[in-house]
């Protein structure tokens, strides 16, 4: 079932952020993540995030901020392959005209998961916080 993040659901949802950016961007270093973890917190309150919850257990969570931004997909690496990205991404197209996202070029799961699901880049930049390169992604009905 994909609802709303309620109070109650964002120590789960953030144990899933900072796991799977950890394994995921292990190119970055750990302390990064660890140090915005209370920023990004705070932050899920003025974001439009929708959880995936299966049998009382949060398995993946998608924010967005500014009308179609994708500030973060995440599937908790145990749940993985299971369509839930899918899932939470197709909501948010029945929800909006256009979707963009920046993603790490060293996150070629990540890279082809958009391709696939409709995404093309748009550019390619260099991440002000953590000099690594990063595409500009976007998919329009």
């Amino acid at each position: 079932m994909i609802r709303k993040l309620e109070g109650f659901m964002i120590d789960d949802v953030m144990k899933i952020w900072l796991d799977e950016n950890i394994t995921t961007h292990d190119f970055i270093d750990e302390e990064y993540w660890r140090s915005n973890y209370q920023y990004v917190k705070n932050a899920l309150s003025s974001a439009h995030v929708m959880v995936y919850e299966d049998e009382g257990i949060i398995k993946g969570f998608i924010g967005l901020m500014d009308e179609g931004y994708i500030a973060g997909l995440f599937v908790s690496r145990k749940y993985r392959n299971q369509g839930i990205g899918k899932c939470l991404l197709y909501r948010c197209k029945k929800e909006y005209n256009s979707l963009r996202l920046h993603v790490y070029e060293k996150n070629i799961f990540a890279i082809n998961f958009y391709k696939k699901s409709g995404f093309e880049i748009r550019s390619i930049e260099k991440s002000i916080d953590t000099g690594e390169i990063e595409y500009w992604m976007e998919w329009r009905l």
